[in-house]
């Protein structure tokens, strides 16, 4: 898209900075007079339908909330406890919303997405390292994408579940082809997708026919009972918020060219965060839709006794069979087409993420073909192996590990987030207020003091039950909680860790700013959105090497 000279007045996009990571972009950088990328140019006026404009990165954000994953943990909540762990999904996905527009404003307000800032604040080996926990983020969240599709050949195909895994590889090509559109037409694909989901699990639910108060009781009522209950729970939470879904947010949000007003970047943040609602409540609606499906079949009162026994070990490959002895044959093409839609969406989402945080965190871009076959293969690899020694039960009980390491994972992607929209050095006058702040930190800090109890029980009941000889299991004790110790501290080092890097918002009319960009030991200033974000997404219109 390209277009005439603009004025001062017309919001204009930067340069990205190259590979000199401490030069910023100041007034003396030009700005870029034509873009031929596609993207979206939001006019700098007071009105509602503005917000059609900037629908789309949400919907692309809630499939990772829907994705195969949260198939599999909702299944076993619902077959395992009924209705009682809905509450979490509730708790889950409202802190998800108010996540997700922090993550939508940092890219916003500063022009720069979440694993930039982490590059530009943090010494390099603490970098290194936050970059290495967020690949394995998205490697752990590819995982059960690829099963999740390999279970639901199965269920339409009857293909092996091996064979599948291996098939999920040419989704490759499925990505390379949907590129050549443009990023518009890939958010509409995303949320035909994720309106189809929705309308199978509706239908499911008129199969099911769940005990609505029941369901409303345990939306309202928080209880944890059982053994187990409190892992499921984590896994619950960690397939809920995802820390590869930050990075992802705050990055697509850049494919629109934002007015540089402090009007333009209020609404853009306002609009972003009634998008991210809309998007976020459908894929809630679409979680407690699977729990209660799971509840209602699994505490029928006519099931076999092979039926109950596969509802007490629950996983997608059985879910099919189950739904299809109670429900009918309808039923379980209807769950695999959903099943199938969230895994190949759920692939384009991964990438993506996986591009930026790559991007972001060393500044080193990589051809989308070949950065979407590695992450692909980082996934099949461990997911062929689980199936071919394993089987589905196997393959079905990695989903919950790769769920438990995303929760784990989470606080290194939540904690720089919450430090650096809570500072006003990176978001001047659009930091978050008190009451966010005070919210958000509350969030995060349950979510680790969950993980933290999680990890030192169930560590503990490894080693009582383990059989191990009194001299082994003190050896095993002390080195596991060294692991726990190093990881509570790096916790707390990047609670406790000042911002030292100032990265204000650029305005349009802020003509002093930009001087400060090149004040020494300041970093770097005022990153406007940048074309380099929609030519990754669209990588045939223009070559990265071109943006350098």
């Amino acid at each position: 898209m390209s277009g005439p000279r603009q004025g001062s007045s017309q919001p204009q996009f930067m340069t990205s900075v190259g590979q000199n990571n401490n030069l910023s972009n100041g007034p003396g950088t030009p700005l870029i007079d034509s873009i031929d990328v596609d993207q979206i140019v939001i006019p700098e006026k007071n009105s509602w339908k503005n917000l059609f404009s900037y629908i789309g990165p949400g919907f692309l954000v809630s499939i990772a909330y829907i994705d195969p994953g949260n198939f599999e943990t909702d299944l076993q909540a619902g077959a395992q406890y009924k209705y009682e762990l809905l509450w979490i999904i509730l708790i889950a996905s409202c802190a998800a919303l108010v996540i997700q527009s922090l993550a939508a404003s940092l890219g916003v307000v500063t022009g720069k997405h979440l694993a930039e800032h982490c590059r530009d604040e943090y010494p390099k080996v603490t970098n290194f390292i936050l970059w290495i926990l967020a690949e394995l983020a998205v490697v752990a969240c590819d995982i059960p994408e690829v099963i999740g599709t390999a279970f639901a050949l199965n269920m339409l195909f009857k293909i092996p579940i091996w064979c599948g895994v291996l098939i999920t590889g040419l989704s490759t090509l499925m990505l390379l082809f949907l590129q050549q559109y443009g990023v518009r037409k890939l958010e509409f694909l995303i949320a035909f997708l994720v309106f189809l989901i929705a309308t199978c699990f509706l239908v499911e639910l008129g199969y099911s026919k769940p005990n609505s108060s029941e369901v409303v009781r345990g939306l309202f009522v928080p209880e944890i009972k059982g053994d187990g209950a409190t892992g499921l729970a984590i896994s619950l939470l960690g397939a809920m918020v995802m820390p590869h879904n930050l990075f992802l947010h705050s990055a697509l949000v850049l494919s629109r060219k934002v007015p540089r007003s402090v009007h333009g970047i209020k609404e853009a943040c306002r609009f972003y965060m009634i998008e991210s609602a809309f998007a976020l409540t459908v894929a809630f609606l679409i979680n407690i839709s699977i729990i209660s499906v799971s509840g209602a079949v699994c505490s029928a009162d006519n099931l076999n006794p092979e039926d109950r026994m596969n509802c007490n070990d629950l996983d997608l490959n059985k879910a099919s069979f189950l739904l299809k002895n109670v429900l009918g044959n309808w039923s379980s093409k209807v769950f695999a087409i959903a099943l199938l839609a969230s895994g190949q969406s759920s692939t384009i989402t991964g990438t993506y993420a996986g591009q930026y945080v790559m991007q972001g965190f060393l500044d080193l871009r990589m051809t989308p073909w070949l950065r979407n076959l590695l992450t692909r293969s980082l996934a099949i690899v461990p997911s062929l192996i689980v199936s071919l020694i394993g089987g589905s039960s196997a393959a079905g009980k990695l989903i919950i590990i790769a769920s438990m390491i995303l929760s784990f994972e989470l606080p290194f992607a939540l904690v720089p987030l919450l430090k650096f929209t809570s500072s006003k050095t990176k978001m001047g006058p659009h930091t978050n207020s008190r009451f966010i702040s005070v919210l958000t930190w509350a969030i995060g800090s349950f979510i680790m003091v969950i993980n933290i109890y999680f990890l030192i029980t169930s560590f503990v009941r490894l080693l009582l039950h383990s059989g191990l000889s009194t001299v082994s299991q003190v050896f095993s004790g002390i080195f596991g909680f060294l692991g726990m110790l190093i990881y509570i501290a790096a916790i707390l080092y990047l609670v406790f860790r000042k911002n030292r890097k100032c990265t204000l918002p650029l305005l349009e009319s802020d003509a002093k700013l930009g001087d400060a960009g090149h004040t020494e030991g300041e970093g770097s200033l005022g990153h406007l959105p940048r074309e380099d974000i929609s030519s990754m997404q669209l990588p045939h219109q223009r070559p990265a090497s071109d943006l350098d």
